[in-house]
């Protein structure tokens, strides 16, 4: 009679509706190792975070029809997956950064298996995504991510949210934060290039017999690898500051 009493219709459905909101919040959160893992391991997870969040499971009355249960399971899909959004904004900024400045230095000529996707990606890039998935470990935002989710659960039980214009935009301007981010990484490598360039380019002009073109890539290649060096030192700050201003715009949109 006590498993009766707790296994509800009601409970049965509230279950299935926050299974749902997480389960579309893990497809963009950053983990990393995810897509060539065990599927059931993510499941696993995925069952553990909704069994763990139990005291705010919602109990909708039972007298509903499928409509509104389809439409409420839509709009808990359409939910998480933009928590979901927000959240891998953060890693994505440093990826952005990373194909900014592979391009111009020349990483872009060597190419590896990024262990993410299995997809053939450059150096720079595979190299910056896992820093950044590593340092997502590193500063709890992972335990921030449940802190949201019980938040948005209090906040909006499931089958209550509706999306509107305003969370259309907060993603857009979290979308904006992730280029600017992604900009303010590869900017000081991008300016010595163009440097670089110009110096070149002058030199070209003052004696035309000089063969430039030999020295042009691995010059900018050994200058970039030096500011890079400088660069990864301000990672973290960097880092931070993004997930700051993203997880504020998450908040926004899942706590308020």
């Amino acid at each position: 009679m006590g498993v009766e009493s707790v296994l509800t219709a009601s409970t049965l459905f509230g279950f299935f509706l926050t299974l749902t909101r997480i389960g579309s919040v893990f497809v963009f959160v950053p983990i990393p190792g995810a897509s060539s893992g065990v599927p059931a391991a993510k499941v696993v997870l995925i069952l553990a975070v909704t069994i763990a969040l139990f005291p705010l499971w919602p109990h909708p009355a039972a007298t509903f029809s499928a409509g509104l249960f389809t439409l409420w399971v839509f709009s808990e899909a359409a939910f998480g997956a933009g928590i979901g959004l927000l959240v891998a904004f953060i890693t994505e900024s440093f990826l952005v950064g990373a194909q900014m400045i592979g391009l111009p230095a020349g990483f872009s000529y060597a190419s590896t298996i990024d262990p993410s996707t299995q997809a053939d990606s450059t150096v720079l890039a595979v190299m910056a995504q896992t820093i950044s998935s590593l340092l997502f470990f590193t500063m709890g935002l992972d335990r921030e991510v449940i802190r949201i989710f019980a938040g948005s659960l209090s906040a909006f039980p499931p089958g209550t949210y509706q999306l509107s214009r305003s969370t259309a935009e907060t993603v857009l301007r979290a979308g904006g934060t992730m280029f600017s981010s992604g900009l303010r990484l590869a900017l000081p490598v991008i300016a010595v290039l163009i440097m670089v360039d110009i110096s070149l380019a002058l030199l070209g002009r003052i004696n035309s017999q000089l063969q430039l073109h030999s020295i042009a890539f691995p010059a900018k290649l050994l200058l970039s690898m030096g500011m890079l060096i400088w660069v990864v030192i301000l990672i973290p700050a960097l880092f931070r500051g993004t997930a700051d201003a993203v997880f504020g715009a998450v908040r926004a949109l899942a706590v308020r």
